[in-house]
């Protein structure tokens, strides 16, 4: 059994290597080691992910994709989550989320017969489709809720907008302005992988400062 962790964080600001650990743990009590490891800062109601795109090239018929929970899979539409239902089901990829108990027997192989195996896979997957549902509907109701405070804000003159991080940005400046014990200096990735934000944030600040 071939175990493919994937790991996301919604920002840049976001640590997505957080459940990292929870993964690591669960997969041993179950015996079934990760090998290997797809993790990026991306928002989950896009399709258009990197290192989820990455996964499902790597993927081979009957491995496992082992997450957090199902949103950090998906918080896409409807269309959108069809369209990656497909791709799963065309290489026979199982899901197993730390939040769908019913995932969970993907890593414990039993001798159950052919009638049990199927209706298994048959209530995980209408599982898998309500919380991916869940997933996109909390997800637009937490942008529903933004934007009537942004209103609000704004109709009391109070908005300012996102506000930058500061020390993080001046870090980033500094960065860019050393070299490496080479002489060589820093790369915008050297940059944002010491950091731990997103290729962007170090454009931006190379491009504006801090």
């Amino acid at each position: 059994m071939f175990v493919r962790a994937y790991l996301r964080g919604s920002t840049a600001e976001q640590d997505a290597q957080r459940a990292r650990q929870q993964l690591v743990d669960f997969a041993g009590q179950h015996c079934a080691p990760i090998a290997s490891w797809y993790v990026e800062n991306a928002s989950g109601a896009s399709a258009n992910r990197g290192e989820l795109r990455r996964l499902l090239e790597d993927a081979h018929a009957g491995d496992v994709i082992l997450v957090e929970a199902i949103d950090r899979l998906s918080r896409l539409d409807r269309d959108d989550w069809r369209e990656l239902r497909a791709q799963l089901d065309a290489k026979s990829l199982r899901v197993v989320a730390l939040d769908l108990p019913t995932s969970h027997l993907a890593l414990s192989p039993t001798a159950a017969d052919d009638f049990t195996a199927r209706v298994l896979d048959a209530v995980n997957g209408m599982m898998l489709d309500t919380l991916a549902a869940v997933a996109r509907k909390d997800y637009e109701d937490r942008r529903y809720r933004q934007r009537q405070g942004i209103e609000k804000a704004k109709g009391e003159g109070k908005y300012q907008g996102r506000q930058k991080d500061m020390p993080k940005r001046r870090r980033i400046a500094a960065l860019l302005q050393s070299t490496h014990a080479d002489g060589r200096s820093y790369s915008i990735r050297d940059v944002a992988n010491f950091i731990g934000c997103s290729t962007s944030t170090v454009k931006d600040v190379k491009r504006d400062g801090p």
